[in-house]
């Protein structure tokens, strides 16, 4: 996106971003500038015969009438149709038997929806019939209690939004149960959510088998004739599915999705794939139960489902659009402090640690795998000593928690995750891991409370988060048997986020946790990099960034300093003696605060000199400074690959600092550059004020594209920034 003036491509480019991004300032409010036009509500339209969801971004119609479907699925902005053919609301399996939960079969072809159609469907009586109709405002989902000096920001909770719940009463062939269906729809962007809760109304026990919480036979965006659904390029899609029943042991919205099934719809005789395989049926189910027992008078509740309408196929446009969406269904998310791993557990190298962090403006202490911490030790005085170091760091400003291993290790043959397929455990995703409903998760996370209770610690980095084992032991208190293993665990280790959030705990969890309450996961990156020497690790450290901000903002990745060896590269590889390699460290500095992303600085120490601590309370103070528009979207200019300058631009439209761009130049000798800054997504219009990192100053003219040139000079081996107000 960022061009020289001279660059063959440039005039192809502007006229892109003209057609593309400026269309939507100039016929409308774009909502991701402006989002405050666009209202949610909840009407009753057509003589009460539909229910209309719709926010001016996305509009989601629910006839009601022979039984309740959604009869359509709109984004406003663009007049694009997503929805082409009707289907039920939900399914259930209760006691063995599938049921529909609404629905209005009849609909002659299913290639697209003609509004014609709609007053000749019928309603299946096999199907759970649409009772009733409640009309609310948007409720948290658990409690959150805010590190308001870690935000960039203050966020509503909740969302602000409307909801609604549809209830359908059994069918004569059904148990006795009533199903209600969820929706909610947020003001100021294109998203809905949906969630099921099932209730035994009956006087015997019903067992819940599974459960498909959505159901939506959507628009194709590509024709493929011939191939395997591999060929289909799901970017296309303008409805990107998520859920926060996720997990796997990975760390991308995409990888860590088992619930969010897109799968060929068998009704959809006369589409152009020949063997009728195009992927247009959204199917939000687990893979595997939940296959719970609900007693009388019991009910159950599903995990949620979260749509977002995009407007195009703008990588950066699309990836905004999901950061805001995580921005704003899970505002911890934004909590950014900055922290240290300490190496070792001694009282008197954790009080170093914490006076070096409170010296130089770090904000938390992480005692680190390998540190000696032991979280599941529950002597009175392990924990005393635990609580007089964290009030210890509290007395100066530093928050204190440590590290636990839970899932990739082994416990014993009891308590192991027991394979389906050998009836032993191993072939888990982390080859072993214990149960967590075993005798012994359901102990671990009891000492885990208890930690948290009598210490005062308030952050937990959880490596090996539950990554969706199932396990067929039928021998465990916590779970039945296989089909209900995997929602038993991942409702356990849920709730125990949620249990943190409310308490304040910050949470490191290198796993896609986010809408369940962690803070933050990994950034995406090799740990054995960090032994390919010193200069190798700043490229590819700016690289990792770069790549992993696409959909993650700043503060929900982390990023890894090593400032002594790790995992071998000797001394070409070590920071360690920090003086001896000041350059390189702040390097290191300047790419992680200049990107708004901290890093666990894994070490005995910060600094070993008074130069050395000048240099990062130099980089604290400037993220500090920054600290908001630092935290705020990142727009990718030019990726590292050591051959020219790279670097990124910061924007938000709310802030008087709109923009903050900083290069960085990988090269021996200074680079001069007059660079084109795309300022859309700031907010800013016509005129604008550039402040440099030197002080000087320059007035910005933006062209028609909300761009606007700079004169950029980067020192050798060096970086720069520049700041962008409003000239007003």
């Amino acid at each position: 996106m960022l061009q020289t003036p001279n660059s063959a491509h440039r005039a192809i480019l502007l006229l892109i971003f003209v057609l593309g991004t400026v269309c939507a300032r100039s016929f409308g409010t774009d909502w991701l500038i402006d989002p405050t036009p666009f209202t949610a509500r909840i009407t009753q339209i057509s003589g009460g015969k539909e229910i209309e969801l719709h926010n001016g971004l996305v509009r989601r119609v629910i006839q009601v009438q022979p039984n309740a479907a959604t009869v359509a699925f709109d984004n406003p902005a663009t007049g694009e149709s997503l929805l082409r053919s009707v289907r039920s609301e939900a399914r259930v399996t209760l006691n063995g038997t599938a049921f529909d939960v609404g629905g209005l079969p009849g609909q002659p072809i299913h290639n697209y929806l003609d509004p014609k159609w709609l007053s000749r469907l019928t309603s299946s009586p096999a199907a759970f019939q649409f009772g009733g109709v409640r009309i609310g405002k948007t409720e948290p989902r658990f409690s959150w209690h805010q590190h308001r000096e870690w935000l960039t920001d203050d966020p509503p909770w909740p969302p602000p939004g409307a909801s609604v719940t549809l209830s359908f009463v059994a069918p004569s062939n059904s148990p006795s149960a009533q199903v209600e269906v969820h929706y909610e729809i947020y003001d100021g962007f294109p998203l809905l959510s949906k969630w099921l809760t099932v209730r035994n109304d009956s006087s015997q026990l019903i067992r819940l088998n599974s459960v498909t919480v959505e159901q939506l036979a959507v628009v194709e965006p590509e024709s493929i004739v011939d191939g395997g659904i591999t060929n289909f390029r799901a970017t296309y899609r303008n409805l990107e599915v998520f859920s926060d029943y996720s997990f796997g042991g990975n760390m991308s919205e995409n990888a860590d999705g088992p619930a969010v099934h897109w799968k060929p719809d068998p009704l959809y005789t006369t589409q152009v794939h020949y063997e009728r395989q195009t992927p247009c049926l959204l199917e939000c189910s687990p893979p595997l139960g939940p296959d719970v027992e609900l007693a009388p008078g019991q009910s159950f509740e599903s995990f949620r489902v979260f749509e977002l309408v995009h407007d195009g196929s703008d990588r950066e446009r699309r990836g905004l659009a999901v950061r805001r969406a995580y921005r704003t269904l899970a505002p911890w998310v934004q909590e950014n402090p900055i922290l240290m791993h300490v190496r070792s557990a001694k009282p008197e190298a954790v009080k170093q640690a914490i006076d070096q962090c409170a010296e130089v403006g770090f904000e938390m202490v992480i005692l680190t795998f390998g540190s000696g911490f032991d979280i599941e030790n529950e002597k009175p005085e392990y924990l005393e000593e635990l609580k007089s170091l964290a009030t210890y760091a509290g007395a100066k400003g530093i928050v204190l928690g440590g590290y636990s291993l839970l899932a990739s290790r082994s416990i014993n043959l009891e308590s192991d995750a027991v394979n389906p397929k050998t009836g032993k455990p191993g072939g888990a995703r982390f080859e072993n891991s214990p149960c967590l409903c075993s005798a012994w998760g359901e102990d671990y996370f009891r000492k885990l409370h208890q930690f948290f209770e009598k210490t005062g610690c308030l952050v937990l980095e959880h490596d090996g988060s539950y990554p969706g084992d199932v396990c067929a032991s039928t021998n465990h208190p916590g779970h039945r048997g296989l089909t209900d293993s995997q929602w038993k665990q991942w409702k356990l280790i849920s709730g125990f986020y949620q249990w943190c959030r409310t308490r304040g705990v910050y949470l490191n969890v290198p796993d896609w946790y986010y809408l369940t309450g962690s803070s933050k996961c990994a950034m995406g990156y090799r740990e054995s990099n960090w032994s390919l020497p010193r200069d190798q690790q700043e490229v590819i450290e700016r690289q990792n960034i770069f790549d992993g901000t696409w959909e993650k903002t700043p503060s929900m990745g982390w990023m890894f300093v090593p400032l002594t060896e790790y995992q071998g590269g000797g001394a070409a590889a070590t920071i360690e003696p920090l003086k001896d390699h000041l350059p390189h460290y702040e390097a290191r500095l300047a790419d992680l605060f200049g990107a708004g992303v901290q890093a666990c600085y894994r070490g005995p120490r910060l600094y070993d000199c008074d130069e050395t601590k000048a240099v990062v309370k130099k980089w604290v103070g400037f993220y500090k400074q920054h600290r908001a528009i630092l935290g705020s979207d990142i727009i990718h200019l030019r990726r590292p690959d050591s051959r020219d300058w790279d670097g990124w631009l910061h924007v938000n439209p709310k802030l008087p600092e709109r923009a903050l761009a900083i290069f960085y130049n990988p090269l021996e000798q200074p680079i001069n550059r007059r660079l084109r800054l795309p300022l859309y997504y700031s907010g800013l219009t016509d005129e604008a004020l550039a402040h440099y990192e030197n002080g000087l100053t320059q007035s910005l003219h933006l062209a028609r594209d909300y761009s606007a040139e700079v004169n950029v000079t980067i020192p050798a081996r060096g970086r720069t920034w520049i700041s962008i107000r409003d000239a007003k």
